[in-house]
């Protein structure tokens, strides 16, 4: 079977990843491109994660594509509607909306050895065939729900972070929220003073610092408008400013005793009272769970109505939440601030390669990938945020831009070539994992403490150890010798 003139390219989700993927398509000549999206717009988590204060943790001028930088945005640190905003944006100006099919969640996808494609199974009971299948779906896309019994009886409001609803009226209510996580940070501050009482459950305290968000005036936006070199020297700054935190993850751990130093004095000055510090002072050494960044959330919890309980929950009752220690927690609301599956990569998809492999059976110990962008017996798949390119210190845009034009080479590597399909072999995503969890094991995050970055065995799939620049000049270029190729018949 002969190919198209040009490869078929079948993208999974409309977020950075996705989105960035389809222009660069684009911009390289390539036409061919279906973008599979389950929700009804773009955007990913942030069209997903609408809850209050919603914000992100990068400063606005490095969480923004190199290709497309906004001069305009109108705070540090935007929130969420602005960088939902922002995609639409570049989604809208590259052309990318022609090439969406929205509402149309892909179900699975079969490689056929013979014909060298993949088989899309969609959500409305319909097939699509593509050459290439680019997973753009996130680490961060399936919101995790904890196991606690009786959390089905209950008959009050409930809801997860990632699924807000906004039709409920917190005003007056006895709210509890469960889980203390990124997204609980920024909510919390903004319901407890509406809230009649908040119970906060907490299982683990996180280390939280303060955050160095301001607007940005319009005469600096101005600025930033008129001479694009202004904006392009911020982000360079800003880059400059975040990456040497990766020495803290991966290779000297002392430098940790800095961030404690300025956790502890953020902790001091925000909390007077002993008992409650107490409680929200960590045990886990920083750095091994995500540190957060607030400037208003040690003040929430410091309010008459709040209360922090660390007893740990024995069950979820129909009025209310009991714990452990005996006491009855009764309330109108429960928010889930539980985070998500990160490490369940692709899922729920069922994903089958070259003689009906099954991409949930290779990972069952946990998800690996060569570059964290293929994997062995799975030809023309090529992840973006895939295993091991998950950062603690910098802009993940960074690491997708990274992807997208190694991603890219290959594609033009199958045209230019005349390949049916490129494999990655198995020596070589062996090796490079070897690699990958032997740095992991020195970093900060393999101590003895559970992050959403394990598996439940422990095993490391999420995060990079390493610098950004690093993984730029490993995905600089596609080595065909690392790949088991296929020519097309002539």
């Amino acid at each position: 079977m002969e190919r198209r003139s040009q490869p078929s390219v079948a993208i999974i989700g409309a977020g950075f990843g996705g989105i960035g993927m389809a222009i660069q398509l684009k911009e390289a000549g390539f036409s061919d491109i279906t973008v599979f999206e389950k929700a009804n717009d773009v955007g990913g988590c942030w069209r997903e994660n609408t809850y209050p204060g919603a914000a992100c943790d990068v400063p606005s001028h490095l969480y923004s594509y190199s290709f497309e930088l906004k001069s305009d945005w109108s705070r540090r640190f935007a929130e969420q509607e602005e960088i939902l905003t922002y995609i639409r944006h570049c989604a809208e100006k590259y052309q990318v909306w022609s090439h969406i099919r929205f509402n149309t969640e892909v179900n699975a996808a079969e490689f056929d050895d013979d014909s060298g494609q993949w088989t899309l199974t969609l959500s409305d009971g319909n097939t699509a065939v593509a050459d290439v299948v680019i997973p753009a779906c996130g680490q961060l896309s399936r919101p995790a729900y904890p196991r606690i019994e009786g959390l089905d009886d209950f008959q009050g409001e409930i809801f997860h972070s990632a699924t807000w609803n906004h039709d409920y009226n917190l005003d007056g209510k006895k709210v509890a929220v469960i889980g203390t996580g990124a997204s609980a940070i920024q909510f919390v501050p903004r319901i407890a003073p509406v809230v009649n009482k908040l119970t906060l459950f907490q299982r683990s305290a996180p280390h939280v610092i303060p955050k160095s968000d301001y607007a940005y005036p319009k005469r600096v936006q101005a600025l930033f408008s008129r001479f694009p070199s202004t904006l392009r020297a911020s982000r360079w700054a800003t880059y400059c400013e975040l990456e040497p935190r990766a020495l803290m993850f991966t290779k000297f751990p002392q430098i940790s005793t800095l961030y404690e130093k300025v956790f502890l004095r953020n902790l001091r000055k925000c909390v007077a009272d002993p008992v409650l510090r107490e409680k929200l002072t960590p045990k886990d050494p920083i750095g091994c769970k995500r540190v957060l960044l607030s400037n208003d959330y040690y003040p929430a919890l410091t309010r008459d109505n709040v209360h922090v309980e660390t007893e740990d929950i024995s069950r979820v009752t129909a009025s209310g939440i009991d714990t452990v220690d005996g006491t009855t927690h009764q309330v109108d609301a429960i928010i889930l601030g539980t985070g998500f599956t990160a490490t369940d990569f692709l899922a729920p998809m069922r994903i089958s390669g070259r003689g009906g492999k099954s991409l949930n059976d290779e990972w069952r110990a946990g998800a690996e990938a060569y570059l964290g962008i293929t994997v062995s017996g799975f030809p023309n798949m090529f992840m973006l945020y895939g295993p091991n390119t998950n950062l603690g210190h910098n802009s993940i845009i960074l690491m997708l831009e990274s992807q997208m034009r190694y991603v890219l080479e290959a594609v033009k590597k199958l045209h230019d070539n005349s390949l049916r399909w490129i494999d990655v072999r198995d020596a070589a995503q062996g090796n490079f994992n070897d690699e990958i969890h032997k740095r992991v094991s020195a970093t900060i995050w393999d101590r003895e403490c559970s992050s959403w970055y394990k598996t439940a065995a422990g095993k490391n799939t999420n995060n990079w150890p390493g610098f950004t620049f690093t993984y730029n000049a490993l995905t600089r270029s596609v080595n065909l010798d690392d790949y088991d190729t296929t020519q097309l018949v002539s």
